[in-house]
């Protein structure tokens, strides 16, 4: 008998085994294509562009409209107050949380918020100042005082005098080498109010020469001897005790080299900083930004001038600034600001600006009052309102001219979209 033939196996068999046997080699390629796909880099977020600064005069003849970077000098562009408290981008996230926790363990907690706002805990550290309610107390006190006497020395140029009032305080009495010196002290004072700051500022008002006039009857003698017109309006800032001089800290406290630049401070440094300094940064971050709107050139900026000359002034006293034995530092003499410092632009913003531009951690009130005055554009209005209704004398002075106006908004948006820079900036950390 014959044996029956086996059949030959059908295709769909044959086709079964050989997937079978290319499961090995497909898997492998599956895993070599998403080891590929993990491997690439995932795309930055846009950056908001660098702020262009608003339309003015054109740029001083000093060289600090640009960084030492961009004109290729050594010693790099200067770091942001967000760059240097920031780790840097290559850290990984265990190195962040042991410094976080590190700060944490001084006292102070992680300094900044979202990237670009101080802290509620270190801003809960900042000496208060000259409390709102105080200075309405003063202010009212000084407006109906007599002026009992009149003393050379401790206010700064020889034509401004000490005051030593009837009700027993003191108080410093400028009488400006022109009158936009004085107009600029008040608009200076009042646009700190609007911006929330005004504790950093003794309090201030204006007051009338009259020789025969009841506030300086006691005095008419000593206002011959002074050279004041009859009639001139002359500012009072309240006489504070016990202040001393303040040296500017990193990034803007050391001269870098040869150079005369400022040395930018490593990130590293910061980590370790003790709650005081940081207590001051904050302080200091609100002092720019004020300076930059007034175009203020009488305090860090004329020490920065000064480096052409004395490559070591930026470790000597800050003009005009001062601090308080509780470690508040105090805004002083602000004649040079809005009037005064807006006809200066080309000579002063080329220092003005830079100092802005290092400055990108900020208290999160000061910057939501620069978003609503961008917004609503109303610098100006804020400004003339708060004027009238809180001192008496203002018509004396007048308000900002037109020109003027327009400046400070231009400065307010240009400080709003420096901010917006800063926040897109401090996304990809």
């Amino acid at each position: 008998m014959k044996r029956a033939r086996r059949a030959a196996p059908g295709p769909l068999p044959v086709l079964g085994l050989l997937l079978l046997g290319a499961l090995p080699g497909l898997w492998t390629v599956l895993l070599l294509l998403r080891r590929e796909a993990a491997a690439q880099p995932e795309p930055e977020p846009e950056l908001e562009p660098e702020p262009r600064p608003p339309a003015g005069p054109p740029p001083g003849r000093w060289g600090w409209e640009r960084s030492p970077a961009a004109r290729g000098e050594p010693g790099g562009g200067q770091k942001t107050f967000r760059a240097l408290l920031a780790v840097p981008a290559a850290a990984s996230r265990e190195e962040r949380g042991g410094e976080g926790r590190a700060a944490a363990a001084a006292g102070g907690g992680w300094p900044v918020e979202r990237g670009i706002f101080w802290s509620r805990e270190l801003e809960e550290r900042v000496p208060p100042g000259f409390a709102a309610e105080e200075a309405a107390a003063w202010l009212s006190a000084a407006r109906g005082a007599r002026v009992a006497s009149l003393e050379r020395g401790g206010c700064g140029r020889s034509s401004n005098r000490l005051a030593r009032l009837s009700d027993g305080s003191r108080a410093c009495v400028r009488y400006g080498i022109n009158p936009e010196q004085i107009q600029g002290e008040a608009l200076s004072y009042h646009l700190a109010g609007v911006l929330g700051m005004q504790e950093r500022l003794p309090p201030m008002t204006l007051a009338l020469v009259e020789a025969r006039g009841r506030q300086w009857e006691p005095v008419r003698e000593e206002l011959r001897g002074s050279h004041w017109a009859e009639g001139a309006v002359v500012s009072l800032t309240r006489w504070v005790d016990n202040l001393t001089a303040v040296v500017a800290p990193a990034p803007w406290g050391a001269e870098a080299g040869g150079g005369r630049r400022l040395q930018p401070l490593s990130a590293g440094g910061l980590g370790g900083l003790p709650p005081s300094q940081l207590v001051e940064l904050v302080q200091w971050s609100d002092l720019i930004l004020f300076d930059y709107l007034t175009a203020n050139f009488d305090r860090l900026v004329s020490n920065l001038f000064s480096l052409q000359w004395d490559p070591r002034v930026m470790r000597r006293a800050t003009s005009n600034l001062l601090r308080g034995p509780d470690g508040g530092l105090v805004f002083m003499d602000n004649e040079a600001g809005l009037v005064h410092g807006y006809r200066l632009l080309a000579m002063w913003d080329p220092y003005n600006e830079p100092l802005l531009r290092s400055v990108c951690v900020f208290r999160e009130g000061t910057a939501r009052r620069v978003a609503e005055l961008h917004r609503r554009r109303s610098a100006a209005a804020e400004l003339r309102r708060r004027y009238r209704a809180r001192e008496p004398l203002w018509a004396r002075l007048g308000f900002l001219s037109e020109r003027q106006a327009e400046l400070l908004q231009a400065r307010v948006d240009f400080v709003h979209r420096h901010i917006a820079h800063c926040r897109a900036q401090a996304a990809l950390l």
